[in-house]
């Protein structure tokens, strides 16, 4: 007899749909684009031929419909790993749960999840307007470190490399290094992406090295960054995300991968505030292939 997960653990509202997304099982697809920004949901379902559903709760906003003959859901996660961690469990719990009974389901689904974002390019073939595919993410959030199995999914040997190089001071969190999913990689980034490895921060401002009203704690974090490399590996962006979606499906079972475009380059020092009508392009190549 399978045990039942409490109501606590796991939260339903009273029109059967999931705590934070307000999304029902059937109403989720088996390709899931992610987003930050609420407002780019809209964007990517611009591009459907048919909409089943639109859905909006917080900053989650969901939208399920038809693109050339595939079923696929854009979900927005807000800012941050800590919103990654709800918007995976939830989507899992709706994939891989009977809602009915509270148990696990026998047959468990996988879902194709791409995070379409924005990042900081951190190399001179990263300028701004440049398409990154991470293919390993290096997380400053510390948030896989509360999960069972995190050793046994990350490349702890990169960890070590990247810990000694950066000096990494002990009040941090202890960084993590995940793969993302190999095939997925493949068949998204095509020849129009770099790949290359990103570091999700906890933050905008000082986890990422920029300087506003407060000094930081160590002014020189960004240069130690921008010159590690480990068996011909470069870390070429900054985001905020991509460490805990590539972590919590690797292990929860689905693929994912993130893919971002550059709006600023720390190197050369510039930023393009008016990426939001560029970025479809990337949006259409990730519709395309996923």
């Amino acid at each position: 007899m399978k045990e039942p997960i409490a109501s606590s653990e796991l939260i339903i509202n009273e029109d059967g749909s999931i705590f934070h997304l307000h999304v029902r099982p059937e109403q989720l697809a088996d390709k899931v684009i992610l987003v930050g920004d609420p407002g780019r949901v809209q964007t990517v379902a611009d591009h459907f031929d048919r909409l089943e559903c639109d859905i909006q709760s917080r900053e989650f906003h969901t939208m399920t419909g038809w693109y050339k003959g595939k079923r696929i859901s854009v979900v927005s996660t807000g800012i941050g790993c800590d919103n990654i961690d709800i918007v995976m469990t939830e989507l899992d719990a709706l994939a891989n749960i009977d809602f009915e009974t509270r148990t696990i389901n026998d047959k468990l689904r996988t879902l194709d999840l791409v995070r379409i974002g924005t990042c900081g390019g951190l190399q001179p073939n990263t300028p701004v307007g440049t398409y990154i595919a991470s293919c390993k993410s290096i997380g400053f959030d510390g948030l896989l470190n509360f999960y069972a199995g995190r050793n046994e999914v990350c490349d702890l040997e990169f960890e070590e490399a990247f810990k000694k190089h950066l000096d990494w001071n002990p009040l941090l969190c202890a960084p993590y290094v995940i793969d993302a999913n190999p095939e997925l990689i493949e068949r998204v980034a095509g020849t129009e992406m770099v790949r290359g490895v990103t570091i999700a921060c906890g933050g905008f401002f000082g986890p990422q090295g920029r300087k506003v009203r407060l000094e930081l704690a160590d002014p020189d974090q960004n240069e130690r960054v921008e010159s590690f490399e480990y068996q011909g590996w470069r870390i070429t962006n900054f985001e905020m995300e991509s460490s805990a979606l590539a972590g919590l499906a690797r292990l929860m079972g689905h693929h994912a991968m993130t893919c971002c475009m550059v709006i600023a380059n720390r190197l050369a020092g510039e930023a393009n505030t008016g990426y939001k009508g560029t970025i479809d392009g990337l949006i259409s190549l990730v519709l395309d292939r996923i």
